[in-house]
C-alpha cells in the first residue's frame, strides 16, 4: 500500500522502518522539529534523517493542520496514513484524506492511558501490564476503534527501560500486521469502551518529586518509573537534592513520621512512608542508591552516615 507516515522520535522511526521493510511505499513523511523538552531528548532517533536516507520527501511541523500539509497529503494519493508518536492533534480534514483512513499506534492498552508518557504513568500506578494499541484515528485523542492490541506483563523487577524496550519492539510488528488486516478489507474493529478511558499529561520535573506521605510501594514505583535516562525521582535532605536511583519496599512495618531516616538495612537505609505511618502498619522504603546534583553516586549507607532527621519534598 501507499502509506503517508507521521512519526517522531524513536517510536516513529521504528514504525516507519517496519513499514518500509514490509514492502509498503511511503511517498511522504511528516515529523516534528527537534525539541528542548527533557523527555523528548531521551529516545530521539531522527525521523527526518530516516526520510533523507530513503530519499522520501519530508515535512517538519509542530502542528500539521496548514494548507500545505493538506495539499501534500492529498497529492501523495495514499491508501492510508500511519501515525506513531505524533505529539499534537490532527484535525479530521487531515486524517480523513486517505481512502482507508488513518492508523495510530500508541504505547498503552487503550482506552486507558491515552495521552503522554503512558509507560511511566502505568508503572507509577502499579498496573499489571502495559502494551501497544493500533487503532483507527477519530476526532478524539487516542479514542478510535481498536485494530490490534498486544500486552506485556509488569514484574516487580521491571523498570521503565525494560518496559520501553519491550513495547518499542512491538511497534513495527503491530503496525505491519494491522496494515495487512486493513488491506484485506476488514472494518469490524473493536470500539473503545469510553467508560474505561483515562488521559494523562506530559510529565515534568514536579511530577518526579517524592511525597513521603505516599505508601512505600507507590514511591518505589515512582523511582523505577523514572530511572536513567529519564529524569529521576527526587527528594531533599536539608537543602540538598537527592535523586533516588534504586529502592525497595521493606517486608516489615516501620512506624513514625513520613520521611524519617530510620535504620540501616543491608546497603540501604529505611525511610518511613505513608500518610498514616504513625500507626506502625506500613512498610518503609529502602533507599539503596542515590545521586547528588554534582553527579556523585552513593549507596544508602554511604550517603546516610547517621540515622535520624528527615527527607522532605522541598528544601528544608
Amino acid at each position: 500500500m501507499r502509506v503517508v507516515a507521521f512519526g517522531y522520535m524513536t517510536w516513529g522511526r521504528r514504525t516507519i522502518e517496519a513499514i518500509l521493510a514490509a514492502g509498503h511505499e511511503i511517498p511522504l513523511i511528516i515529523t516534528h522539529p527537534d525539541s528542548d523538552n527533557a523527555y523528548e531528548k531521551i529516545f530521539n532517533e531522527s525521523v527526518a534523517e530516516l526520510a533523507a536516507d530513503h530519499s522520501i520527501p519530508v515535512l517538519v511541523r509542530n502542528r500539521a493542520d496548514d494548507a500545505e500539509v493538506i495539499e501534500r497529503i492529498t497529492a501523495a494519493d495514499a491508501d492510508i496514513m500511519v501515525v506513531s508518536n505524533w505529539r499534537t492533534w490532527l484535525p479530521p480534514e487531515v486524517f480523513t484524506i486517505p481512502r482507508l483512513g488513518t492508523l495510530n499506534v500508541h504505547d498503552a492498552l487503550l482506552p486507558a492511558y491515552a495521552g503522554f508518557a503512558p509507560l511511566n504513568w502505568a508503572l507509577i500506578n502499579d498496573e499489571a501490564e502495559v502494551g501497544v494499541t493500533a487503532h483507527m484515528m477519530n476526532a478524539e485523542f487516542d479514542a478510535g476503534d481498536i485494530v490490534l492490541q498486544r500486552a506485556t506483563p509488569i514484574s516487580d523487577t521491571d523498570t521503565i527501560v525494560d518496559l520501553f524496550d519491550r513495547t518499542l519492539a512491538m511497534f513495527g510488528p503491530i503496525t505491519v500486521d494491522a496494515l495487512e488486516l486493513i488491506a484485506s478489507g476488514r472494518t469490524d474493529w473493536e470500539p473503545q469502551d469510553r467508560r474505561a478511558a483515562s488521559y494523562f499529561h506530559r510529565r515534568s520535573d514536579e511530577d518526579n518529586r517524592i511525597d513521603w506521605t505516599w505508601p512505600a510501594r507507590d514511591i518505589f514505583n515512582l523511582v523505577r518509573a523514572q530511572l536513567d535516562p529519564y529524569p529521576n525521582a527526587y527528594c531533599f535532605h536539608g537543602d540538598r537534592r537527592l535523586r533516588i536511583l534504586a529502592a525497595s519496599v521493606t517486608d516489615t512495618p516501620f512506624g513514625g513520621t513520613p520521611g524519617r531516616i530510620f535504620i540501616r538495612q543491608g546497603q540501604g537505609v529505611v525511610i518511613v512512608a505513608g500518610a498514616d505511618a504513625r500507626r506502625g502498619r506500613n512498610p518503609g522504603l529502602v533507599i539503596e542508591r542515590v545521586r547528588t546534583d554534582d553527579g556523585a553516586e552513593y549507596t544508602g549507607v554511604e550517603y546516610f552516615t547517621r540515622m535520624g532527621g528527615y527527607l522532605t519534598s522541598h528544601p528544608a
